[in-house]
């Protein structure tokens, strides 16, 4: 199965993370053009934009802060004026803290998360989704996270922020459905990230925790061909992994909302598009 993203642009918010950057570069590989949003680090942002130019596909690196509505809106500007009005938008972005128990976690931890994950889809629906249900197509895709269905402790604010999410777009799918614009969340399992990569294995309590037998690791380059069920045509799970819990996609058909599992093979995932 291929998925033909030919003529369409998508941005991709977070695209400098690992996940994120796996996701920009897939996304090219299937044919699409990409703006590929950072806050802070615009060196590797203009490294993914060469990868994926290389490919032959447009590329461009925009620089936004997705908690703030007034960054979000000038980052639209951007993409719309170099690579045309967006047709999928990725939200990948988040910020990070120190995980700590409730009762020692700063508050403000908690309005960060809700910025991060809250907002920053808010925003990014805003800015992108009016245009896209001008032409009666778009595809809407957040980062959700299996920690959600966990709840382990010293997860809170985190999950607090992604349950939060995941309301809000559920809610976002029923609204833009009819304008031919579907919403699906993906939870990916635990994977490594540059701030993990000190050299030692992740330690046996957190094995037990997470329950993974390997850790995902982003495809070097594009990934090695059949190690994993969710292949690099999916742009989704950038290495294999024991297990992939995806919340709900939700998709609007006839006239009503439907909640649908995605799951992490290419024909489920082919949903997303």
């Amino acid at each position: 199965m291929k998925i033909d993203l030919s003529g369409r642009t998508a941005v991709v918010a977070g695209a400098t993370g690992d996940l994120g950057r796996t996701m920009a570069r897939t996304l090219a590989r299937c044919g699409a053009d990409v703006a590929v949003h950072y806050c802070k680090n615009e060196s590797k942002s203009t490294e993914i934009c060469r990868d994926i130019e290389a490919m032959g596909r447009c590329a461009c690196a925009v620089q936004a802060d997705v908690t703030d509505w007034e960054s979000v809106r000038a980052m639209e500007r951007q993409v719309t004026a170099k690579l045309g009005a967006a047709d999928i938008i990725v939200n990948a972005a988040v910020i990070q803290y120190e995980w700590k128990q409730v009762l020692d976690q700063a508050l403000n931890d908690y309005e960060s998360q809700f910025r991060s994950c809250v907002m920053h889809n808010v925003h990014m629906a805003k800015a992108f989704a009016p245009a896209m249900a001008e032409r009666k197509w778009g595809r809407i895709i957040a980062i959700n996270t299996e920690c959600s269905l966990e709840c382990w402790p010293a997860q809170s604010a985190y999950v607090s922020g992604k349950h939060g999410m995941n309301g809000l777009l559920r809610s976002l799918a029923a609204e833009l459905g009819p304008d031919g614009i579907t919403v699906n969340q993906v939870a990916p399992g635990w994977m490594l990230s540059d701030r993990d990569r000190t050299g030692e294995k992740p330690s046996a309590a957190l094995k037990e925790m997470t329950k993974v037998l390997r850790y995902a690791t982003p495809p070097a380059p594009w990934g090695r061909s059949g190690h994993r069920q969710c292949s690099r045509l999916s742009c989704f799970g950038p290495g294999p992994v024991h297990y992939r819990r995806v919340l709900a996609g939700e998709r609007r058909r006839g006239g009503r909302p439907d909640v649908a599992p995605v799951t992490s093979t290419p024909a489920g995932l082919a949903l997303l598009f």
